[in-house]
């Protein structure tokens, strides 16, 4: 099985959440799902709302973030969690 490089898209609840604290907690979920966090970025979105994108690499044979999504959506200050991108990882 190849590896695949996952994008997720995690939206918080206001911009006054502390995204530094959600970027540990979902790192760890996503961690502790089989997955390896390659990079952890805040990107602005509108009105001082930023969202936070994780790039982690995982085994395709995991299957579905279906799982993962649902436990980083139930974070605290969470509002949502989207897949965002997903490519074969070559090499």
């Amino acid at each position: 099985m190849a590896d695949v490089a996952i994008t997720l898209r995690i939206m918080p609840t206001s911009p006054q959440e502390d995204l530094d604290g959600i970027i540990e907690k979902a790192r760890a979920l996503v961690e502790g799902f089989g997955g390896k966090v390659h990079t952890s970025t805040k990107k602005p979105v509108a009105f001082g709302l930023e969202a936070i994108e994780i790039l982690f690499i995982m085994d395709e044979g995991k299957g579905s973030t279906e799982e993962l999504e649902k436990q980083i959506s139930g974070l605290p200050g969470v509002s949502s969690v989207d897949v965002v991108d997903v490519r074969r990882a070559i090499g």
